[in-house]
């Protein structure tokens, strides 16, 4: 079955192959740019890259509703277990477990983590996850950072990235994140949400075209593409 996915605005999207559906840093409610509710995704998994108001909000809302299982670091997966949630599952970078869909590793990310109330939500991470028949690696917020190239040697097949700059890398920092890792695809996230992080993703796809042997898809929040 082929891997599509799916742009929900900001850092919010959807992967689904093999008849799964993962969901990532699930953020509707409240995001000026997404196209669908909170209500209106489904999910067997949810994947959460870090604690921020911008990435979890409507995570336990979606997994008491779906039945999805929330797969996070301890910190979060336990923070989300504690609204109710009764499928928790917590690792740390660098740690992988196999789901019945595929393999998913925790990686090292640069950034902050609190969750919403204040509490401590351990360090961000990003994840590399294999799903019908692809490598998908998800930085998560970050900074660039050199080990970027020990996950390059994966064979990582999607690249999923942040461009916004200030709060993460901006596209100077993943044009070279993307020369690290050199991915067969690259999708840009975390951008034109707010004015802090207003870039031109096409000048991004268009930088990568003419320096990297990736193609960049620019995918419009409620657009799905097959990958």
């Amino acid at each position: 079955m082929a891997l599509t996915y799916t742009f929900h605005g900001h850092a919010c999207f959807s992967l689904q192959g093999d008849g799964v559906t993962l969901l990532f840093d699930p953020f509707l409610t409240g995001n000026p740019v997404a196209k669908v509710s909170a209500d209106d995704l489904n999910a067997d998994y949810i994947l959460l890259s870090h604690g921020h108001f911008d990435h979890v909000p409507d995570a336990a809302p979606i997994a008491k509703r779906t039945g999805a299982t929330v797969i996070g670091t301890f910190e979060v997966a336990s923070w989300i277990g504690n609204q109710g949630v009764e499928k928790v599952h917590g690792m740390q970078p660098g740690g992988a477990f196999k789901f019945p869909f595929g393999r998913v590793k925790q990686t090292i990310a640069h950034h902050g983590s609190m969750l919403p109330d204040g509490s401590n939500g351990g360090v961000a991470t990003g994840f590399i996850v294999d799903i019908a028949g692809k490598r998908v690696y998800y930085t998560g917020d970050t900074a660039l950072f050199l080990d970027m190239q020990l996950y390059g040697e994966e064979g990582i097949d999607v690249l999923i990235l942040p461009i916004g700059d200030n709060y993460t890398m901006g596209p100077e920092d993943a044009l070279r994140c993307v020369k690290f890792v050199k991915p067969k695809v690259v999708i840009p996230v975390h951008y034109n949400t707010w004015p802090p992080i207003a870039q031109d993703a096409q000048a991004f796809a268009a930088a990568v075209a003419a320096e990297t042997g990736a193609t960049c898809l620019v995918v419009e929040p409620g657009q799905t593409v097959e990958l």
